[in-house]
């Protein structure tokens, strides 16, 4: 499988300057749907057809905790597919 430089990226500096468009990108990539809720909420979730959810605020920079989870809920579902 050929390595997505995006995520090698995140994986290597999750406390760079990351804005929630990088998530985005990535939740698109690899399945995840993108919900930004209506009524001012500052989060956006992340959810896989798995059950997998991951809560992210929309806050910039994204801090490297979220970044980190985000690489960890990516890598847990390639090992699922594998």
């Amino acid at each position: 499988m050929r390595r997505d430089k995006l995520l090698e990226k995140m994986r290597v500096n999750p406390r760079n300057d990351w804005r929630i468009e990088d998530v985005q990108t990535i939740a698109d990539r690899y399945g995840l749907s993108f919900n930004r809720p209506k009524g001012g909420s500052s989060h956006v979730t992340l959810r896989h057809n798995s059950g997998s959810k991951l809560t992210i605020p929309d806050h910039r920079p994204i801090k490297p905790v979220y970044i980190r989870k985000l690489v960890k809920l990516i890598d847990q579902l390639g090992e699922n597919h594998e």
